[in-house]
């Protein structure tokens, strides 16, 4: 009994399929070892009832009895007396051979747990068979390539003809439970040894590893009806002869075409008609410019003459703005999916050469388009990004894209990311672009699955699609496809790629098209004739031919006709505004009183919050009391009046729920109840819209593309992104130069963002004082030498000729007027807004009611209201200046009693410039010398900016001076005695009255 003891301790606590008697009642395949198997007369019991008969146990126990039984010498083998089996030679046998069974069972399992976990690593991913997907040739040690391996596991040659009992975490069985080693190894070499590698053992959910490998490990799973195949190859000639026939026609033109990768094409419409047999009609898509026409020709469907008259020189500009290349441009379609009968709608978002770019902008857009359908599991609306290899590698947005994925207020439900692998960026070889074996495993930080496949395998790329769009489906999670190809020319046609990669390119010079390989598989298996190829390929050249003699009739180019985000009932026919005029931006006394009421109160009964927020709501109280607003209850009273008119308001940043400067608190938190919050701007009236307000991952190029995008899916929206402080912005400089200043001009793509850059110099040192408004009014297109002439609304037709707007309010009424006017204007324009720090708390910084009252509106200009400005003949110097400077210069002048002499005038919107405005205080101080006075340093800020167009305002009959600092290479001192000697300086020039004197 003491050997059966040993056997019982070498079994305790194994999991195996079941190891229990059927009448112990233990009759699951998951279950664990029972406790009993410890006890060495179990294992005695379950001896003997299995010699009575061999069904009395699981098959587990059989199969175990019966290599107990095989090992023993053929005399004693068949004995069948328990006594002879239990005492003596064989039962000493036994016990060497049952630890021998267990540990090759156990090593059996451990090889199929290799092959799971590394067998990408030797899976034959390249077309080309001379690179290694993951840049590393060694082989894991764990894998059996060759026989001698099997010691490794303590097994050998002799063992490959061993039946094994399969563990539950492999599908390779199908059926079947046991397999011999050799098949096991065949098995599993095909399942990730093969044209797909499959990396996703490192996800920590056991329900979503088995739903791979069943998805992978199947016998036969991978199958395709001869209708599928024909459909497969359809779309690849469609892809490949597009290719040729832009090759034929324009040989010498940049097009940054998908030669090498024809196979992503079909592999678009496989994720397209899967997820549309799942109910998604609505596909956001994002990509880089290799293969952007084909994607628009052959998936979005894009008619073929408007894609090849872009190749003419001659074409001429029917729109507003400077156009793009055609290889940058976005598109928009509804149609029908043909595989599923069902209509769908297809978005692809213009990107410009910062490849990975347009990421967030598609995660915003697909986001806000889930939210205004109420799709929140994101079953209706999804997005596919596409990706370069080197740029998914190598540019940080992909990172800060993945991780927004899972975030409540940025969570797309899922995206399917497909890599174009080139195996090459550029002219750089991957071996010395990345650090990671592969360059996907970025994507790992988010368990995301990726699946890395050979293009040249068409089959093999659908199959991974069909799972890609499974998963997704399944569980809204984001999964990565790795397209392994090449780049059959170089960067783009005109260059010559032999220069850096001469093996690389003779290989591909000898590389078979993956149309020709497939066509003849299908045609050696029956599936088509070579007549039916044929035919099909020499019907679309036909459609290609008579697209390009039909633009031929394209004389001009309709960048509109190009919208990724058209808003069809916002604009005319034409793409015009409907009117150009702007609503009134004031507001009903008992609106201003009912928000006041709500902002300075808490909705929610047996809510207790913190003492300090209790103050700050006695605070506005009082202020509503007093009929008085600060800059909280100014932004509180915009968002809340727009709410109630049906405008959904997000607000998105770090730290925008309470604000940096703890002045917003739009998100209460209960002190006694964990994750139990209160918005009471979403309790404003019955019906309003929603308010969302959202703190951000610490990311600003990808939390702002993501609101970009946002802002890209409706008009009726206020958008705005807060950084936490204003020259933090300068990490989505991308996002601001690519898409926001120039957005409309290169894709008439109308987007009513606002940014809100908290700036001023107030000691805090160089990081935390300058939002760079010389950069943002340096890309304002007006022009400083002409004052613009319209008819009818001045403002309304300058702001409708901008890019964008530039504001730097010094009053609330003023910011709440300017947010409301941002949506009641009839088109939309991105507003770049300075915002206060000091000031939002500042004495001085206040707004009566009645600056809101009805019949009140954004002021461009503040003009002087003092003595000054009642007695303009008298004054001596008018000082202009913008923002928080303002408070400075009034209680200096205060100080010296300088009312009468010097006039002090606040531009609110600097760009576009006020010229009117300007003109007019001009004129009225006929007798006064004309300062600029800024705080920031001469070489930025506003200065630069303001002083041609004050020029031109006086004819250059007199100059306009400037105050302020003196130029420097930091944006402010970090020294707080430095920063207050340099405001002394400039206040005494500002208000000496000799200091322009000659």
């Amino acid at each position: 009994m003491s050997q059966f003891r040993v056997l019982a301790g070498v079994l305790k606590g194994l999991t195996w399929r079941c190891w229990a008697h059927p009448k112990r009642g233990c009759s699951s395949r998951t279950d664990p070892l029972p406790a009993v198997v410890s006890n060495s007369s179990y294992v005695e019991e379950m001896y003997l009832a299995w010699l009575d008969d061999h069904k009395n146990v699981h098959k587990s126990w059989d199969s175990f009895f019966r290599n107990i039984q095989a090992s023993g010498p053929s005399g004693e083998a068949g004995e069948r007396r328990p006594s002879a089996l239990l005492q003596g030679r064989v039962l000493s046998r036994s016990l060497d051979v049952a630890e021998k069974v267990v540990e090759d069972h156990l090593a059996v399992h451990t090889l199929i747990r290799a092959y799971q976990i590394r067998g990408h690593h030797v899976a034959q991913l390249d077309p080309l068979g001379i690179l290694d997907a993951d840049l590393d040739s060694f082989v894991p040690s764990d894998l059996i390539t060759t026989i001698d391996k099997l010691g490794l596991y303590g097994l050998n040659e002799s063992d490959l003809d061993r039946s094994f009992q399969l563990p539950h975490t492999t599908f390779i069985g199908g059926q079947e439970t046991t397999l011999p080693l050799r098949e096991i190894i065949r098995r599993l070499e095909a399942s990730y040894c093969g044209h797909i590698g499959v990396e996703f053992m490192f996800i920590n959910n056991v329900n979503q590893c088995q739903w791979i490998r069943q998805k992978f490990e199947t016998p036969g799973i991978m199958q395709f009806t001869n209708a599928e195949k024909r459909t497969l190859l359809a779309r690849l000639i469609r892809s490949t002869r597009f290719e040729d026939f832009l090759a034929r026609k324009w040989s010498s033109e940049k097009r940054f075409g998908l030669e090498g990768c024809e196979v992503l094409i079909p592999a678009l419409k496989t994720i397209i008609d899967k997820s549309s047999a799942s109910g998604i009609d609505s596909v956001i898509m994002g990509m880089p410019h290799r293969g952007r026409l084909n994607v628009l020709a052959n998936v979005i469907r894009k008619d073929l003459d408007q894609i090849f008259c872009q190749f003419d020189p001659k074409l001429e500009a029917a729109d507003e703005g400077s156009g793009d290349v055609k290889y940058h441009l976005g598109m928009y379609h509804e149609r029908i999916n043909r595989e599923t009968d069902k209509n769908i709608t297809l978005s692809l978002v213009a990107n410009p050469s910062h490849l990975e770019a347009v990421d967030p902008v598609v995660q915003g857009k697909t986001k806000a388009e889930q939210f205004y359908r109420g799709d929140t599991q994101g079953k209706k609306v999804m997005s596919i990004l596409m990706h370069g290899d080197a740029a998914f590698a190598g540019q940080g947005v992909v990172y800060e894209t993945f991780h927004l994925s899972e975030l409540p207020s940025y969570t797309t439900n899922g995206t399917i990311h497909v890599v174009v692998n080139n195996q090459i960026g550029f002219t750089t070889d991957p071996r010395v672009a990345r650090s990671s074996p592969y360059p996907t495993d970025v994507a790992r930080v988010v368990n995301a699955p990726i699946f890395h496949v050979n293009a040249d395998d068409p089959e093999a790329v659908m199959y991974v699609c069909r799972v890609a769009a499974e998963w997704r489906a399944t569980f809204n999670k984001d999964v990565v496809i790795d397209l392994v190809c090449y780049r059959r020319f170089g960067h783009n046609e005109m260059d010559e790629p032999m220069f850096t990669q001469p093996l690389m390119y003779k290989q591909i010079h000898r590389q078979e098209h993956v149309l020709k390989k497939y066509s003849e598989k299908l045609i050696a298996e029956g599936v088509v004739t070579l007549q039916e190829f044929e035919e099909e390929v020499a019907k679309y050249d036909k459609i290609c031919e008579e697209a390009y003699t039909s633009s031929k009739d394209e004389k001009i180019l309709h960048i509109r006709h190009w919208l990724d985000s058209p808003w069809p009932d916002f604009f005319t026919a034409q793409g015009e505004p409907k009117s150009m005029s702007c609503l009134p931006t004031g507001l009903d006394e008992e609106v201003l009183q009912h928000i006041g009421q709500i902002a300075s109160s808490v909705p929610l009964e047996d809510f207790k919050i913190h003492p300090g927020v209790s103050r700050i709501l006695r605070g506005r109280a009082d202020l509503v009391k007093s009929r008085q607003m600060d800059w909280a209850l100014g932004e509180y009273i915009a968002f809340g009046s727009l709410l109630k008119d049906g405008i959904h308001v997000r607000l998105s940043g770090q730290d925008v729920e309470r604000g940096t400067f703890s002045h917003r608190h739009h998100v209460l938190h209960d002190q006694e109840v964990d994750k139990r919050i209160c918005v009471p701007m979403n309790h404003l009236w019955e019906n309003q819209a929603s308010y969302t307000v959202c703190n951000s991952s610490l990311s600003e190029y990808g939390v702002l593309g993501f609101e970009l995008g946002f802002a890209m899916a409706s008009p009726n929206a206020l958008i705005l992104w807060e950084a936490q402080f204003g020259d933090f912005h300068n990490t989505a400089q991308c996002i601001i130069d690519q898409f926001i200043s120039s957005g409309q001009a290169k894709w008439v793509r109308n987007n009513g963002i606002v940014l809100l850059l908290p700036h001023g110099m107030e000691g805090m040192g160089p990081e935390h004082s300058s939002a760079r408004p010389e950069r943002f009014l340096q890309m304002t297109k007006d022009d400083p030498d002409h004052i613009p002439e319209f008819t009818g609304d001045f403002e309304v037709h300058q702001l409708y000729d901008c890019n964008w707007i530039v504001v730097n309010c010094s009053t609330p009424a003023n910011y709440c007027h300017v947010l409301r006017r941002q949506i009641l204007l009839p088109f939309r324009k991105p507003l770049i807004i300075f915002t206060p720090k000091s000031l939002l708390r500042h004495p001085d910084a206040r707004s009566g009611f009645d600056d809101l009252a009805k019949g009140t509106k954004f002021k461009r200009l503040i003009p002087d209201e003092g003595p000054a400005g009642q007695s303009p003949g008298q004054v001596k110097r008018v000082i202009f200046c913008t923002g928080k400077v303002y408070y400075e210069l009034a209680k200096e002048r205060k100080q010296q009693n300088l009312y009468r002499d010097v006039a002090i005038i606040r531009l609110e919107q600097i760009s576009p410039f006020p010229f009117d405005l300007v003109s007019e205080e001009v004129e009225k101080y006929t007798n006064a010398e004309l300062v600029w006075c800024q705080e920031e340093h001469k070489n930025m800020g506003y200065y630069d900016y303001v002083r041609p167009r004050f020029l031109t305002v006086v004819a250059n009959k007199k100059p306009i001076w400037y105050v302020g600092r003196d130029p420097a290479a930091a944006p402010a001192t970090g020294n707080k005695s430095t920063h207050l000697n340099e405001l002394r300086k400039f206040m005494d020039t500002a208000f000496n009255m000799s200091s322009f004197q000659d």
